[in-house]
């Protein structure tokens, strides 16, 4: 299996990815029960391209194992949710997996965290607990080398004297924050126009949900930014997208975004066209990567864009394993 890890992450093109994914398919087909036991229900055994790999609802994370047999459990991650809410868990078998996916695409679209300091605003996640944001932030935060870098709950002031301070120094300050406390902090009308703002996360029920262009219009007014950027991750993914000055997401060689039919969940839209996001993440290898989200967006090229989700979300014609 080494092989294959390493090969996901040498990826680098089109013909690389689809004789990669195929094969990551078999592997989860044999190995993770719950996986196996969806495609044989559809009687889709046999794939002869990527857009024929059926893909699970991502709601099964909420009610079943999504594992890799033969292979221990180190932890696990949990969604963040509201009080009585199920939270989605995600069974990590090879850790090393995320850190080097996470490692890699931060390099490659937002820099060297040994260049920056890194500030983290996402309180309700660190409350939580078990968060892979939290995680994968930390261990950012720890290539910093920087005592400036750091989380914090709702210490706003101190956050803003250490992105002074780093300013002051020459440094690169890149903030991680889940929109609503980013909100809090907009409204003091602090100016953070020198930093990279990562809005990640939504509302968690503490704010009225806005949209993407919404959010960012008052973060850019209350914060002085020229932009915001975003990141599109998950507790069930190992890989992230970022956006930046044009609110398009980027996708690493491993990753790959296919917009379904939001009523027919085995056929695909055009480019342009809004549907059902479901995500391919080979990084995934020991789970699952092939998983159908409950978000809505559109492919534009290369790049997709997100634009809310599913009603209630209600992801129709995927439940034929649900409990």
């Amino acid at each position: 299996m080494i092989k294959l890890e390493d090969d996901i992450f040498s990826i680098q093109n089109t013909s690389d990815f689809e004789s990669i994914a195929l094969e990551v398919f078999h592997f989860q087909l044999e190995n993770c029960q719950v996986y196996g036991d969806y495609v044989r229900l559809l009687n889709r055994l046999q794939p002869k391209s990527v857009n024929e790999i059926p893909f699970l609802p991502i709601s099964f994370f909420k009610s079943h194992s999504i594992i890799t047999k033969d292979l221990p459990v180190q932890f696990d991650f949990m969604s963040s949710g509201t009080t009585g809410m199920i939270r989605s868990k995600h069974l990590v078998q090879k850790p090393e997996m995320y850190i080097r996916s996470f490692t890699e695409i931060y390099h490659q679209f937002i820099g060297n965290p040994a260049e920056q300091v890194i500030l983290a605003l996402l309180p309700n996640y660190l409350e939580q607990g078990n968060s892979s944001l939290v995680y994968m932030v930390d261990h950012l935060i720890q290539q910093t080398n920087s005592p400036l870098s750091g989380f914090f709950l709702e210490e706003y002031d101190a956050l803003i004297l250490n992105y002074q301070q780093a300013i002051s120094e020459g440094k690169k300050v890149v903030i991680f924050g889940v929109s609503y406390a980013l909100l809090d902090l907009a409204e003091q009308k602090v100016n953070l126009s020198q930093a990279q703002i990562i809005e990640t996360g939504g509302m968690k029920g503490r704010r009225k949900e806005l949209t993407k262009e919404e959010l960012h219009d008052q973060l850019k007014q209350g914060l002085g930014c020229e932009f915001i950027s975003s990141e599109y991750g998950m507790t069930e993914l190992f890989s992230q997208s970022y956006s930046n000055k044009d609110g398009l997401f980027d996708l690493p060689k491993w990753m790959e975004i296919k917009i379904r039919e939001t009523n027919d969940p085995f056929q695909y839209v055009d480019d342009g066209k809004t549907g059902g996001i479901n995500v391919i993440d080979l990084a995934n290898l020991y789970s699952c990567s092939f998983i159908a989200t409950q978000d809505l967006g559109k492919r534009i090229g290369n790049q997709f864009q997100l634009m809310g989700r599913f009603d209630n979300s209600d992801l129709r014609g995927c439940n034929l394993m649900v409990e």
